[in-house]
């Protein structure tokens, strides 16, 4: 079954094609022989109350380069305005913070396509808030978290907290960005910190202050998963002058089975994933604990496949290709149940 699949993402023309992981679900599926088009959300618009974008459609080749940087080298695109609710599938892969007038634009092609990630999950789940609303009250699985502007709150956080380290970050980062410890021996320099993180250029902004996991200086586990299943992992090691784990800020990867108790976060949080439509996931674990939820471009795909000598693009193909399926024969039952009532 052939399938007009769109990616909304980020720019094409910055991203790198040995270690991105959306190029990689683009080249399946033009391996596959689908129709094939991406478009970024400022290329949405509206014509006639109809959903269009702007968008580049891959061109066919006679034969498809199984090298993806060759392939990424030589793809040819051909632009038009298309009607949204032609795709039947359509890839959200923008980076963090989401764009809420994209959601907006897509609301009304929302029951036309399958999108991945469900637009309505990610209004829930774009950013780090999601993840510390899980019902968890005795932090079983995610460490003591509060989210908020308070800065008078914040500080007796910290000074009542048991142990000698907490983390700050911003809530709507990504990659690792703005993670910072904060050491009760250096309770002085909070002030600054504070004011830095929720006053700073864009004005009042929430924070969210963790419990420190130990073990988190030897890294975290990105796990992927697909439809509620883990589907891969590695572990991500920082670098030496670096609490951050982040390949982005200049950790590294090496191979990673998960172990019971990670296995047991995953299927603890699966059932909610699915249900809010958020079919594609990245998971971060430390020592046990979920430390995030990543929906809107979860990475890791391309250096999880050459630890493991896998292609977890394939596995996220076949899971678009048989919801497709599905609903495809669903319609056709119906249809002709239909006609079966309509010749009495």
């Amino acid at each position: 079954m052939k399938l007009n699949i769109c990616f909304i993402m980020y720019p094409w023309e910055t991203l790198d094609p040995v270690n991105d992981s959306t190029i990689r679900i683009i080249h399946e599926a033009v391996s596959r022989g689908h129709t094939v088009g991406i478009t970024y959300p400022h290329k949405l618009t509206i014509r006639n109350s109809v959903s269009y974008g702007f968008v580049k459609i891959f061109r066919s080749k006679a034969k498809i380069s199984k090298s993806i940087p060759t392939f990424y080298k030589l793809a040819v695109f051909k632009e038009k305005m298309l009607p949204m609710a032609g795709f039947d599938v359509i890839f959200l892969r923008s980076d963090p913070p989401i764009d809420n007038i994209m959601l907006n634009f897509l609301d009304s092609v929302k029951k036309d396509c399958f999108i991945v990630n469900d637009i309505d999950g990610l209004r829930k789940a774009s950013n780090k808030l999601y993840t510390a609303a899980f019902y968890d009250p005795e932090n079983k699985i995610i460490p003591a978290t509060h989210v908020t502007k308070n800065k008078d709150y914040l500080k007796r956080i910290i000074r009542e907290s048991k142990k000698d380290k907490m983390i700050l970050k911003p809530l709507n980062g990504y990659g690792g960005s703005g993670v910072i410890v904060i050491e009760k021996t250096a309770i002085q320099n909070v002030n600054s910190l504070l004011d830095y993180y929720i006053d700073g250029k864009d004005g009042s902004n929430y924070v969210i202050l963790q419990e420190y996991v130990e073990g988190a200086e030897l890294g975290d586990i990105r796990v992927i998963m697909l439809n509620g299943e883990a589907i891969g992992a590695m572990r991500r090691i920082p670098s030496a002058d670096d609490n951050r784990a982040n390949i982005h800020a200049g950790g590294t990867v090496v191979k990673h089975v998960l172990t019971k108790q990670e296995k047991e976060i995953c299927k603890e949080i699966a059932p909610k994933l699915v249900a809010d439509g958020l079919y594609f996931a990245g998971i971060d674990i430390i020592n046990g604990k979920l430390i995030e939820v990543n929906v809107t471009s979860p990475g890791g795909i391309s250096r999880i496949n050459r630890l493991n000598r896998t292609k977890l693009q394939t596995k996220v193909l076949d899971f678009v290709e048989n919801v497709i399926r599905e609903k495809t024969d669903l319609q056709h039952r119906k249809y002709a149940y239909r006609k079966k009532i309509s010749e009495l």
